[in-house]
């Protein structure tokens, strides 16, 4: 989405949402970017805008342009991955949500984007549930949340039960349980409709953590973007030296 009423220009809101979805890893390494042509259409603007945001994800190395072949990811994040334990992850998931109240905003069955198909490798033409919630700790937002799971689990993520569970606890009784999952943490600015969510200034620096689940059979079942006010919003980690075997 774009603010066409805002004073940060068109290119520079479609450059700074593609930058974000290469960053979380939601276009992974080698992944192709949209056309200058798909990219003006996507966002209405012109082929002109759309080669300036190409151009200057160029320019600043998170893709690769070639003639004939087309623009591609090739952003590599330094950090090495972290392992954790999944089930104490997932116990902290289900904490903050029994430590919070959620607002369901929208549950809509629909055409998933590219980055979601590809991440939860569905078939060509197959529809996903997207869930849009906003959590909520003393009655102030804390979290912009957007989950999507494949269009078969429709009656498991409702409107009516995301309010009695957390999603992970729903899709673990309909008997997805998780196995593992990929997760990326960092720092976004908030376009209009997460500073009008949050209410916070648009612009405002906000925590997104991007997460992949998995289930028993190594198949991707679920996707969420969450999207945390800075200053209500901390993630603790006990780290320990591991001990000599």
């Amino acid at each position: 989405m774009v603010d066409r009423d805002a004073a940060v220009p068109l290119y520079h809101q479609i450059f700074l949402q593609l930058r974000d979805e290469i960053l979380s890893g939601e276009r992974p390494y080698g992944s192709a970017l949209p056309t200058e042509q798909e990219l003006a259409e996507m966002y209405s603007v012109s082929r002109i805008t759309a080669r300036r945001v190409l151009g200057d994800l160029a320019l600043n190395h998170y893709v690769e342009r070639k003639r004939r072949l087309g623009t591609r990811v090739t952003f590599r994040s330094p950090a090495k991955p972290i392992e954790a334990n999944i089930d104490q992850a997932v116990d902290s998931l289900l904490a903050l949500g029994q430590g919070t109240t959620v607002n369901v905003i929208e549950v809509a069955t629909e055409n998933p984007p590219h980055t979601v198909a590809s991440a939860l490798q569905l078939a060509a033409g197959q529809q996903v549930v997207r869930a849009v919630r906003v959590r909520c700790l003393d009655g102030e937002p804390l979290g912009y949340v957007v989950s999507y799971v494949s269009a078969e689990l429709e009656g498991v993520v409702t409107q009516k039960t995301l309010v009695r569970a957390p999603i992970l606890r729903l899709l673990d009784e309909a008997g997805f349980h998780a196995k593992h999952a990929e997760q990326t943490i960092g720092a976004i600015l908030a376009d209009t409709q997460l500073a009008e969510a949050l209410d916070i200034e648009p612009r405002a620096a906000i925590l997104r953590i991007s997460r992949t689940v998995y289930d028993e059979n190594d198949r991707p079942f679920l996707i969420t973007h969450a999207h945390y006010r800075s200053d209500r919003f901390n993630i603790r980690m006990d780290l320990n030296v591991p001990r000599p075997v």
